[in-house]
């Protein structure tokens, strides 16, 4: 087992991996105590039962990850990872690289059947015939010396990959479903799927009143927390957690005094750079004007579903997923089948192979041009 620790070891295994079809790769990292999440361990395997397998230790001194991100961008070798959002997301922030061609086992295990957002574990199981020892699960990632047994448990997240990666392409050039997978990719690898803008921060805080003065706070405390968080490194709840950031937008503190009346807002967010930024951010909220009041979608609580052609859809998006073999959930989700009842067009299930596979049918059964007909066990469509 080996591990790497020197730019030169890592960049002699990239230039290898150049000369392959695949490399798998995965990470082990840690979020708890930061904003971003800090990457502890790599692993990367060859192709192959004999394919060389190494560990890379990130945490060492001088290690340049340049040759990891000069592999990233080789597209005659696919970087095939399970899961990859998270992973994706530690090198755009550290890189500002993704990984190019992209192959993800999960995305590509629901293309072919295996259920919504299925595990690693599973997928070994079922594909691989092997058993995961998972009891390195929980590990502090960050700690020095690993055991063995650590190491161990990192390095098959590769080495049964390789398995798994072979079995699904071959899934999906034996269906046909190659450019299902390449468009939930295409989502992976766009920035903005990792962007986290301080100014759009207040949508996703949930709240009971949409006032607009109100929301004016919610948006300016939402702002000011995401601020400090990325820019020192910390999580959003250790600054203020949202029940505390929606009790400051209605006691609308504006002196130190009144801040430490705050039932909800903990040490942390006590201390005198963080509360100097909260009444700051009460300040700017109260002075905003009413044109600028951030706008609450309402759409959906607006919406005039159509319960009796909702059922109708889900029946459908039933038969449809059954005959494609994948999960319903993947396909639409029941909020959009509510949307598309009561007129609204612009849903992902509507674009690209979501479409081909149930948007069509569909829209045919919103505009009455086919009917569903029950036989024996199973619906057909039938054309009116």
């Amino acid at each position: 087992m080996k591990t790497i620790t020197t730019t030169e070891e890592l960049a002699q295994f990239c230039e290898a991996a150049r000369n392959q079809p695949y490399v798998t790769i995965d990470t082990e990292f840690l979020r708890e105590r930061t904003y971003y999440s800090k990457l502890c361990l790599l692993q990367m395997a060859l192709p192959g039962k004999t394919g060389e397998a190494v560990l890379v230790d990130p945490l060492v001194d001088n290690l340049s990850m340049e040759p990891l991100y000069d592999l990233f961008r080789h597209e005659a070798t696919v970087k095939v990872f399970h899961a990859a959002r998270q992973d994706l997301e530690i090198f755009f922030v550290e890189g500002k690289v993704f990984p190019k061609p992209l192959f993800d086992t999960q995305v590509a295990a629901m293309v072919c059947g295996f259920g919504e957002q299925v595990g690693y574990e599973t997928l070994v199981k079922k594909i691989a015939k092997e058993n995961l020892d998972k009891s390195s699960r929980f590990t502090d990632w960050s700690r020095r010396p690993l055991s063995e047994a650590q190491l161990t448990y990192a390095l098959a997240d590769v080495t049964h990959l390789r398995v798994i990666y072979e079995f699904l392409s071959r899934e999906l050039a034996r269906s046909g479903r190659q450019r299902w997978v390449e468009e939930e990719i295409a989502i992976l690898v766009d920035p903005e799927t990792y962007i986290t803008r301080p100014t759009e921060a207040w949508e996703k805080v949930k709240t009971r009143t949409t006032s607009g003065r109100f929301m004016a706070l919610v948006k300016e405390l939402a702002r000011f927390r995401e601020d400090y968080a990325q820019s020192r490194d910390v999580p959003r709840s250790r600054v203020y957690k949202d029940d505390a950031l929606l009790e400051l937008a209605s006691t609308r503190p504006t002196t130190i005094e009144e801040l430490g009346r705050s039932r909800l807002l903990m040490r942390e967010g006590r201390k005198a750079d963080i509360a100097e930024g909260i009444l700051n951010a009460v300040k700017a909220g109260m002075e905003m004007k009413p044109e600028d009041f951030p706008k609450v979608d309402t759409s959906r609580e607006q919406l005039q579903v159509n319960t009796a052609l909702a059922d109708l859809l889900r029946v459908l998006l039933k038969a449809k997923s059954e005959e494609a073999g994948v999960a319903p959930k993947l396909i639409a989700a029941t909020s959009e089948l509510d949307a598309l009842s009561a007129g609204q067009r612009d849903l992902p299930m509507l674009h690209g192979w979501r479409k081909e596979v149930f948007g069509d049918d569909a829209l045919r059964l919103c505009r009455g041009e086919i009917a569903l007909s029950a036989a024996g066990g199973s619906v057909r469509v039938v054309t009116v």
